[in-house]
């Protein structure tokens, strides 16, 4: 079996405050093979963020990985010092944030950003880490990158300064990109866009490519496998087509029947889900989603349901474990 490009087992991340811990992550695991696109979605406060920045190493205090284990390409991460974190970090794993200014110095021209990244990672001089960032800047589709390479960041539109944020994150042609919510502040147009190139990265690099969103119109279009998050844990993983055309968790059929769609029935009303994520001071005990679901019985209310195997999916939900008991009955 080959060994997945990115492995996350039994991930908890909690943050402490003057009234104790909060617990983010709550016992996440996933895997992402080389060349896969893994979306990852949820309502604001699920963990989806959480999640990949505790991958890349930047939990900030008061926040800590508090338990489990990550590995990258068969490397355990989680435990590396800051110092050989960092040298991992920009080489092997790029990361692209969701507002590209976060990640750009408005005070350097892009081309120096670009030859400073691929100089730390790379062993070129100077005119060849210029050369290569100009390659760059034309795969991610930047129009005359020769010139444009001397221009600000203000002198680029919001897509982009996506794409040289994008050309950033693999100019060290890294194993692994964590990209965080990447299309949300762009128009619909440059979205496609920017979905086309993350797409491309796998399937021309082999790169492994984790999407934070909550668009799930990007999720369907982008990405191989899809895994729902709610209150820091995943309540369903499995291939896009799988879980967007049949969802099994419930949450999950709420998401997915909150879509409008084009060839819909006009008269159907979308779901909604009622209530909203609870605070991570108030996760009700047993299935957080307990208090919010119409199926909730009383062993939700108790019981922490753990991942079933349904076909291809995998999902945290105690309807299927009694489906499957009773039907062994």
């Amino acid at each position: 079996m080959v060994e997945p490009v990115l492995s996350v087992r039994n991930l908890r991340v909690e943050f402490a405050n003057r009234r104790g811990v909060l617990v983010a992550i709550d016992g996440v695991s996933f895997d992402i093979a080389k060349g896969e696109v893994l979306g990852v979605v949820g309502e604001s406060g699920a963990g989806k963020s959480v999640t990949g920045l505790a991958a890349i190493g930047l939990i900030d205090a008061p926040g800590r990985i508090a338990g489990g284990e990550i590995y990258l390409s068969g490397l355990r991460i989680d435990n590396l010092s800051p110092d050989a974190m960092r040298r991992i970090r920009g080489k092997r794993i790029g990361m692209i944030f969701q507002d590209p200014l976060t990640s750009l110095n408005p005070l350097y021209r892009i081309g120096d950003q670009l030859v400073e990244t691929i100089r730390t990672h790379l062993n070129l001089n100077e005119t060849a880490a210029r050369k290569r960032a100009i390659d760059l800047l034309a795969e991610v589709g930047i129009p005359a990158p020769e010139k444009r390479i001397d221009a600000y960041p203000h002198e680029f539109s919001g897509g982009m300064r996506q794409r040289v944020v994008i050309a950033l994150a693999i100019c060290a042609e890294p194993e692994l990109i964590i990209a965080d919510e990447p299309t949300t502040a762009l128009d619909v147009s440059v979205q496609a866009q920017i979905i086309a190139l993350i797409k491309r990265l796998g399937r021309d690099h082999g790169t492994a490519v984790m999407l934070v969103t909550h668009d799930m119109g990007v999720i369907a279009e982008t990405s191989d496998r899809v895994a729902v998050m709610y209150s820091g844990r995943i309540a369903e993983i499995g291939p896009v087509r799988d879980v967007v055309q049949n969802p099994l968790h419930p949450y999950a059929r709420g998401l997915m029947g909150a879509i409008p769609t084009l060839a819909g029935d006009a008269s159907k009303r979308l779901v909604q889900i009622p209530g909203s994520m609870p605070r991570l001071s108030a996760i009700p005990t047993g299935c957080a989603f307990n208090p919010r679901c119409d199926f909730a019985f009383e062993r939700c209310r108790i019981e922490r349901p753990e991942p079933i195997r349904v076909g291809a999916q995998a999902v945290a939900c105690h309807l299927y474990d009694r489906a499957a008991t009773e039907s062994a009955a």
